[in-house]
């Protein structure tokens, strides 16, 4: 479960500002722009998020190696995600990562850790930092229409070359985002139920062992 836990820490769906087109690498596309800060407002605007969502891993040969759902509540800094039998929580301050194959529990300090790409980091203002990005043509697919971005990084020594977003024209929500690594796998995360401002207390955001009897917890902070 590695592989799921890098590529979802950090959760935090929570939206930022997407400024400064001009970068050292270039300029990124301004429509593109126009539309991150649609997404930024909308996101912005809520006070909680409940989602739940499919990752998807595609071998090179265009087969699926791996498919997981799971479940997402965000506020702010706060996370709580569940997928397989996993859990990452954090409050903000304190992260939690629980394996239950193992029944056991790795706490560290809440640190975001930038390089990685995971649901959360898809509405904060990384792009303007990390990315090049530009508009590409809308699609149509059971009546609804599709705008799409394509984001390549500014470090080239990065295991990913490319990020692609598909988003709801209608609703301005992020429903896709497929990661195409150097290896020829694709990571794709596609939201399939997306739930604003649900009513949540502080005890989600908190690990709590008699919850789960007999647990091990490492506790890796210094």
């Amino acid at each position: 479960m590695k592989l799921y836990a890098c590529l979802l820490m950090g959760i935090a769906l929570t939206a930022s500002g997407y400024a400064q087109q001009m970068t050292p690498y270039g300029q990124s596309d301004p429509r593109a722009k126009a539309l991150l800060d649609a997404l930024s407002k909308q996101y912005k605007s809520y006070h909680s998020i409940k989602a739940t969502f499919k990752l998807q891993v595609i071998n090179p040969d265009g087969k699926v190696a791996d498919q997981r759902t799971g479940q997402a509540i965000l506020q702010g800094n706060a996370y709580h995600i569940q997928i397989g039998g996993q859990e990452l929580i954090s409050d903000g301050t304190t992260t939690w990562n629980y394996s239950k194959e193992t029944n056991e529990v790795q706490i560290n300090r809440y640190s975001p850790d930038n390089s990685l790409i995971s649901p959360t980091r898809l509405f904060t203002n990384f792009y303007d930092q990390d990315f090049l990005y530009r508009l590409m043509p809308d699609t149509r697919e059971k009546g609804k229409v599709f705008q799409h971005i394509e984001m390549t990084p500014f470090d080239k020594s990065k295991s990913f070359f490319r990020v692609d977003l598909t988003i709801d024209k209608a609703k301005k929500q992020i429903v896709k985002a497929e990661i195409y690594d150097k290896s020829g796998v694709r990571y794709i995360y596609s939201i399939v139920q997306f739930t604003p401002n649900v009513k949540v207390s502080n005890q989600t955001f908190t690990f709590n062992p008699k919850s789960h009897p007999g647990v091990n917890v490492v506790d890796l902070r210094t």
